[in-house]
């Protein structure tokens, strides 16, 4: 009822279903190994700027995807950034 006032659509998959979670346990067991298990964090900014440094600096440029023809979703962005630049500049 709750979601439903609030105009919001429940999770459809059933539960106990492994395949719906299993790529964000991984991205989380990932994040729990390479940054929240290597110190005793002082701070929630300084863990927050630590979570959002890994992101950027690791996660995001050595993951490759294959919706993205195997390109990590840095290269990814820079491939169509010279495409939309040459289109500009046309």
């Amino acid at each position: 009822m709750l979601l439903k006032n609030n105009g919001l659509v429940g999770s459809m998959g059933r539960v106990g279903a492994a395949g719906d979670n299993a790529r964000m346990e991984s991205f989380h067991s990932l994040l729990q190994n390479n940054v929240l298990d290597t110190k005793k964090w002082e701070t929630r900014e300084e863990l927050r700027i630590a979570i959002v440094t890994w992101i950027e600096r690791t996660y995001n440029r050595r993951r490759r995807k294959r919706s993205l023809g195997r390109m990590t979703p840095v290269e990814f962005e820079a491939v169509f950034q010279a495409v939309d630049d040459a289109h500009v500049a046309a």
